[in-house]
C-alpha cells in the first residue's frame, strides 16, 4: 500500500510541477467533493445526493482551486522576500479581511443558488441571516490555518494544505445550511 501512496506523491509532484493550476484545480474538486460524501453521511441520507457532489466539486475545481492558486502567488507578489512572523501575521490578516468574507458569501451564494437551487430571495435572506455567524466562525478558525500555511508550508503546497483543511471547513458548512433546511422542512 505504500508504494501506491509514494507512486501517487510523485506522479502529484510531477503534475504540480508541470499543470500548477489544473493539478491544484482538480485537487480542490477532489476535496470538495469527499466533503460533501461525509457530510451528506453524517446528516443521516440514505442514498448520496450525486448531483450536489458534482456541483459542489464543480466549485472546487473552477472556483476555490484557481482562487487559491492565484491568491497565494499574489500573496508572494505582495510580499516579496519578506519573512519572519510579522510578514506571515500581514499575510494573515490581509487574507482574513478580503478573501475569507469573499469565500464564504460565495460559497453560501453558490450553495443556496446552484446546489439547492433555491430563489434568489430565499438565498440572500439565509445569507443575510446567516453569514455573519459563520464568518465569525471563521475568523477564529481560519486565522489559525492561515498561519500555519504561511509559515510552514512551501508556496507549492499551500493549496493543497488550504484545500484539505478547507474541505473540513466544507462540511461545516454544509452541514450548517442543511441544518437550516431541514429546521424549515
Amino acid at each position: 500500500m505504500s508504494d501506491i501512496l509514494k507512486e501517487a506523491w510523485k506522479k502529484y509532484l510531477i503534475g504540480l510541477q508541470l499543470h500548477p493550476l489544473r493539478t491544484k484545480a482538480i485537487t480542490a474538486g477532489i476535496l470538495v467533493g469527499c466533503s460533501d460524501v461525509i457530510a451528506q453521511k453524517i446528516s443521516g441520507v440514505k442514498r448520496l445526493q450525486f448531483r450536489r457532489i458534482l456541483l459542489l466539486m464543480l466549485y472546487g475545481f473552477a472556483y476555490s482551486g484557481p482562487f487559491g492558486h492565484f491568491l497565494h502567488k499574489l500573496m508572494d507578489v505582495i510580499f516579496r522576500g519578506q519573512k519572519g512572523n510579522k510578514t506571515v501575521a500581514k499575510k494573515v490578516l490581509l487574507e482574513q479581511l478580503t478573501s475569507s468574507p469573499w469565500n464564504n458569501f460565495f460559497f453560501m451564494m453558490y450553495y443556496g443558488l446552484v446546489v439547492e437551487g433555491r430563489p434568489w430571495g430565499l438565498v440572500k435572506n439565509k445569507v443575510r441571516k446567516d453569514y455573519p455567524s459563520i464568518q465569525l466562525t471563521a475568523w477564529k478558525f481560519w486565522p489559525i490555518v492561515g498561519w500555519i500555511n504561511y509559515q510552514y508550508m512551501p508556496l507549492q503546497f499551500r493549496v493543497l494544505f488550504h484545500s484539505f483543511v478547507a474541505s473540513c471547513w466544507a462540511i461545516f458548512l454544509n452541514l450548517k445550511a442543511r441544518s437550516i433546511t431541514t429546521k424549515k422542512a
